[in-house]
């Protein structure tokens, strides 16, 4: 089997009819299906299989303990997303450890190939929320509190999917065990086909965060109420967004992103009541991001008073600037052949697990840029090469030690 015949596998899980792509959230029967066909896979490889108490999934190679070098990605998506972020990584871990079996080729040391829990926070609103969960940067009290669009709370949809809520927290143990952590990935950028190279490693992550904007105003009726004096967030999230804009064009490396709106009462003839927005900023630093979210709500602020509206704001998640292990990282380039390093705005979860364990990433080019969406591709000979360059890497820090 090669990691193209392992994402045909799944190629029709959790297809989105109205958003085209995928959507494949958290405990719903897309991604259920997917944590089955992870079981599947594993033991089609002989590898144990063990799900953590934060959900994260695991397949051994080799006895848990010290010294092991993992490896994987996540299996979930952003609403309508595509079918390489996540997927691929995992995909082609499996398919990694298949090409070293099929050598004759054993360990020294565990390798354990990882699917991680709820990495694009698409469902609960927390990104990455399976490696926090585990390294302990979130507790599990405010985990479980967590609300998702339709009312359900995470520690409901915990004990619906059968887990066990008491076993969720920082799992030192595991993490101890771990001497390296390599996470492939589809590159969601340009950077590799600008190059004309199939492969790169991860230099570092932006900075980035998410916040909640409440915008409440007045609900009331469209046909009987005049237009001036009205207190419609509608029209304060509407210019709120272009602020965003406008903020982040004044930061030519920043991003700033209203990608989420949610309107309240929702309808057609009604003066909404209030407006949720969600805002993503990135920058190369800490410093830069909570500079830009300043001057971002500042602007905001204005908007929404200028339409008598109020305007509250709630941070949902921060993520510091990430810088990989430069030895890992530089071992792991060599051992492909010298690839290139670079940096991404994109948040993962090695970026995670980077403040405790040696961790870093492999990019497999995408042609047309795309991601998080349905167009989201990789050419075929490009994922094989990632499968085939991260069995040398699984084979390189599986055979000799961790300086």
């Amino acid at each position: 089997m090669s990691v193209l015949e392992r994402l045909k596998e799944i190629s029709g899980i959790g297809r989105d009819p109205v958003r085209g792509g995928y959507s494949r959230h958290l405990f719903e029967p897309a991604e259920l299906a997917l944590r089955d066909w992870f079981h599947c896979s594993a033991r089609e490889l002989a590898l144990a299989v063990e799900v953590d108490g934060n959900g994260n999934l695991w397949a051994w190679w080799g006895d848990p303990g010290p010294g092991v070098i993992a490896t994987g990605s996540h299996l979930d998506s952003v609403p309508g997303g595509g079918a390489y972020d996540g997927p691929l990584g995992v995909a082609s871990s499996l398919e990694a450890v298949a090409i070293l079996r099929a050598e004759g080729w054993l360990p020294a040391r565990p390798i354990a190939i990882c699917a991680f829990t709820e990495e694009e926070g698409s469902r609960f609103g927390m990104p990455c929320l399976g490696t926090r969960l585990l390294v302990g940067e979130i507790t599990p009290e405010a985990a479980l509190a967590r609300v998702d669009g339709g009312g359900v709370t995470l520690e409901d949809a915990w004990r619906q999917a059968g887990m066990d809520v008491s076993r969720i927290g920082p799992d030192r143990d595991r993490i101890a065990f771990l001497d390296a952590f390599i996470e492939l990935h589809v590159e969601q950028g340009l950077d590799l086909e600008e190059r004309g190279l199939p492969l790169a490693v991860a230099s570092a992550i932006m900075a980035h965060g998410r916040w909640r904007l409440t915008i409440s105003g007045e609900g009331n009726h469209a046909g009987t109420t005049p237009m001036p004096g009205r207190r419609d967030p509608v029209v304060a999230a509407s210019a709120a967004a272009l602020a965003v804009r406008d903020v982040a064009l004044g930061h030519p490396t920043a991003r700033g992103t209203v990608g989420r709106i949610a309107v309240t009462p929702n309808g057609t003839n009604v003066i909404a009541s209030r407006v949720d927005a969600w805002l993503d900023i990135r920058a190369h630093s800490d410093a830069a991001v909570r500079a830009q979210l300043d001057s971002t709500v500042a602007l905001i602020q204005k908007c929404v008073a200028a339409e008598g509206c109020v305007l509250d704001v709630h941070e949902e998640s921060f993520s510091p600037l990430v810088t990989f292990d430069q030895p890992l990282t530089e071992r792991i380039a060599d051992v492909l052949g010298g690839a290139p390093s670079i940096a991404t705005g994109a948040g993962h979860d090695a970026g995670i697990l980077s403040a405790y364990v040696p961790a870093t990433m492999i990019f497999v080019r995408n042609p047309t840029g795309v991601s998080h969406a349905p167009d989201e591709t990789a050419r075929d000979e490009d994922c094989e090469e990632g499968a085939r360059g991260l069995a040398a890497v699984l084979r390189d820090l599986a055979g000799r030690p961790i300086p």
